[in-house]
C-alpha cells in the first residue's frame, strides 16, 4: 500500500455514490449489518449533535468490467449503512431541535440540508491490495485492552437508557472530580457511568445488590424506549442541586466521598425529597464521619456504629451493607 489520504466527504456525496452503485458496502471480509435501530439512532444523533464519530476507511479502485470507480468500505460499513438508511426513512432518531424522535422526512428543509452537508472523515487507502486491506481491517477491529462491565455494556447498547446514563454522568464531571468521588482514571474507565446506571436502577426498583446482569437487563429493557426518563432526570437533578448547596467539605473531606457511601446518601436524599434542610444534612454528615473515624477499635464501639463501619469497608455493594448504611444514615438524619 502506498499511503492513507484523509479527506472529508459530505453525506449527500455518500448518498449519490450509493445511488450510482459506486459504493461497495459488502466486501467479502466484512461483517454483515448487525446494528439495531437504537445503535443506528445513536450514531445519527451524534451527527446531529456535532459529536465526533470514527473515521471511515475506504479502498478506492477501478472496476474494469463496469468501467466504474468503486469505493470499497474497509471499516465503517455499519456507520455508512445507518446514514443511508436514515435518509431512506427506515428509522427515527433524536434531534436537539425536536421533542420526539423523528424520521428524515420529518426534518425541516433547513435541517435536511444541514444534515446532508455534514462532512464525515474518510481515510482513502491508496494502492492497497487484498493483503493490505485484511491487515488493516484486523488492526482497526482489534481491542487493545480488556473491557470492564460498563465498557462492554456501553459497546453493546446505544439506546435510551444508555444515552440517559451517559448524559447524567457527563454533566457531573466537575462534581465527581471536585468532591473526590471518582478519579480521572475512574472516569476514563466509565466507572461514573456505571454508578449513575446503578443509581437509576435503584431509584426505579428499590434498594438492591449491585448486579452487572441486572444493569445489562436494565439497558436492554429500555434500549428502544425509556418512559421514566423525564421523571428520573428531574429526580436526579433535584438531588444533585441539594448536594451542590452543601459545604464541599461535608462530602470531600468525609467518608461520603467514597462512591458506595455517596450512593447511599444520594438515594436517601431522593427518597425524602424536600424534607431535609442544608444544616441538618451537613451536621449529620460530619457526625457520621467523626464516628466512623473514631480512635476506638471497631469491636469496642456501639454495635450500630461497628456495623456501619463494616458496611462501609467490606462487601459495600451487597444489599446487606446497603441496607445497614441506609438505616444508619437515616437515623442520624432523624428520619
Amino acid at each position: 500500500m502506498d499511503r492513507v489520504e484523509y479527506q472529508p466527504i459530505v453525506i449527500q456525496d455518500l448518498v449519490n455514490l450509493d445511488k450510482a452503485n459506486e459504493l461497495d458496502l459488502n466486501p467479502w471480509y466484512q461483517r454483515r449489518s448487525v446494528w439495531t435501530d437504537p445503535q443506528k439512532a445513536y450514531l445519527i444523533n451524534s451527527i446531529f449533535e456535532k459529536k465526533p464519530i470514527p473515521t471511515v476507511y475506504i479502498r478506492h479502485y477501478l472496476d474494469v468490467d463496469s468501467e466504474k470507480s468503486i469505493k470499497e468500505v474497509v471499516d465503517g460499513q455499519q456507520r455508512i449503512r445507518s446514514v443511508l438508511e436514515y435518509t431512506q426513512n427506515k428509522f427515527t432518531a433524536p434531534h436537539p431541535n425536536y421533542k420526539k424522535r423523528i424520521k428524515y422526512s420529518q426534518l425541516t428543509g433547513t435541517d435536511k440540508r444541514i444534515f446532508k452537508m455534514i462532512s464525515l472523515s474518510v481515510g482513502y487507502l491508496i494502492e492497497a491490495d487484498d493483503t493490505d486491506v485484511i491487515e488493516i481491517f484486523g488492526r482497526l477491529n482489534s481491542v487493545s485492552k480488556t473491557l470492564n462491565s460498563q465498557e462492554k455494556r456501553n459497546a453493546k447498547y446505544s439506546g435510551e437508557a444508555k444515552q440517559f446514563c451517559l448524559k447524567e454522568a457527563a454533566e457531573r464531571v466537575q462534581l465527581w472530580r471536585g468532591l473526590g468521588i471518582f478519579t480521572a482514571n475512574d472516569i476514563a474507565r466509565m466507572n461514573e457511568v456505571q454508578f449513575v446506571s446503578d443509581l437509576a436502577l435503584n431509584m426505579l426498583s428499590g434498594l438492591s445488590d449491585y448486579s452487572a446482569p441486572k444493569l445489562d437487563k436494565f439497558y436492554g429493557k429500555y434500549d428502544e424506549d425509556f418512559p421514566k426518563m423525564e421523571e428520573l432526570t428531574k429526580r436526579m437533578e433535584a438531588v444533585f442541586q441539594k448536594i451542590a448547596l452543601l459545604d464541599s467539605s461535608a462530602i470531600k473531606d468525609t467518608i461520603f466521598s467514597r462512591s458506595p457511601i455517596f450512593f447511599s446518601l444520594f438515594l436517601i436524599i431522593d427518597s425524602v425529597k424536600a424534607k431535609i434542610t442544608k444544616k441538618r444534612l451537613e451536621d449529620a454528615l460530619y457526625l457520621i464521619d467523626k464516628k466512623f473515624n473514631s480512635d476506638k477499635p471497631v469491636t469496642e464501639r456501639p454495635k450500630i456504629d461497628g456495623e456501619f463501619y463494616v458496611a462501609c469497608t467490606a462487601s459495600t455493594q451487597r444489599i446487606k451493607s446497603r441496607n445497614i448504611r441506609d438505616k444508619y444514615i437515616r437515623k442520624h438524619l432523624g428520619l
